[in-house]
């Protein structure tokens, strides 16, 4: 009789524990495969997918570079050449065709690609406009069900571990201690130590079931499959002009107006200048006015008597 109530004990509880992780394989493999199937249907436009990757100035510039309208020079500043001055050639797309203007905006003085990216208000609001545009596009992909982030589910949790090992105590001392009578009672006693011993698996299980159900990261996966075409045309030596210029934040401004270091540390000096000459011209002021307080107190003294 203890044989079979072990037996119907341990079975229940091991269903109850393995219940929760084979419903998390359930959905997290549905999941994975409706997230799949969603990026597997997504066609990105290689500007946006170059997007995505914080690579859309370079696209955009590679394009121009190629086409003959920037000439990056080996400082990174960029100028317009003929065809990048000329207004009735644009590129076709609102990216390169957002960083020509903006190249123009500086023209003739130099600028680099890194300050326009930095520091051009309106270059930024048509790159943001492409990209409200784009997002639009994306699917709204699934979250995978971690069963992690809930307090409530965590508590549940941690009491119910608390409970399986203080029933996995008991069952297994009354498995121990009970003696089995004929090939029924063997039977019942091999299930339950069975159950038994599979309780302690069921938190590797779970991470079994996260591993093989995990599908990572797939839209990033596509993001990253290729670089865009018109950056990958470039030759070594254009690929550097370009990412030299990217880098470059700061040296080239362009038509910007920049206060100068050396300009701020003269203005100091002559403050420092003034600060003294107005020092001077106190000390002198006090000797006169006490010079004549003593003319004044001794009208007997004669001029150059300084006794």
């Amino acid at each position: 009789m203890r044989q079979l109530a072990l037996a119907i004990l341990v079975s229940a509880v091991t269903a109850a524990v393995y219940g929760p992780v084979a419903l998390l394989w359930w959905r997290r493999a549905r999941v994975r495969d409706r997230t799949l199937r969603l990026v597997a249907a997504v066609e990105l436009e290689p500007y946006h997918a170059a997007l995505l990757r914080n690579e859309a100035t370079e696209a955009a510039a590679a394009e121009l570079v190629l086409a003959g309208q920037l000439r990056i020079d080996d400082e990174g500043a960029v100028f317009l050449t003929e065809q990048g001055r000329d207004p009735a050639r644009a590129p076709a797309h609102p990216l390169p065709a957002a960083l020509l203007e903006a190249v123009r905006r500086h023209d003739p003085e130099p600028v680099s690609i890194g300050w326009i990216d930095w520091s051009d208000d309106d270059y930024h609001q048509r790159l943001n406009e492409y990209r409200s545009g784009r997002q639009a596009l994306l699917p709204r992909l699934p979250r995978m069900p971690d069963g992690q982030g809930n307090m409530f589910l965590t508590c549940i949790g941690c009491v119910a571990i608390a409970l399986v090992m203080l029933f996995w105590l008991l069952a297994g001392a009354l498995l121990v201690t009970g003696r089995p009578q004929g090939p029924r009672e063997w039977v019942l006693t091999g299930v339950a130590a069975l159950g038994l011993a599979a309780l302690p698996l069921a938190e590797k299980a779970g991470r079994v079931v996260r591993r093989r159900t995990e599908c990572g990261d797939p839209l990033g996966d596509l993001v990253r499959s290729e670089p865009h075409p018109d950056f990958a045309a470039l030759d070594e030596e254009q690929r550097m002009l370009v990412l030299g210029s990217i880098g470059d934040r700061h040296t080239w401004r362009g038509a910007d107006t920049v206060v100068h270091e050396e300009s701020e540390e003269e203005d100091e000096g002559d403050d420092e200048d003034d600060e003294w000459l107005d020092d001077k011209v106190w000390w002198e002021d006090a000797y006169e006015y006490r010079a004549s307080d003593e003319d004044e107190s001794d009208p007997e003294r004669k001029p150059g008597d300084t006794t």
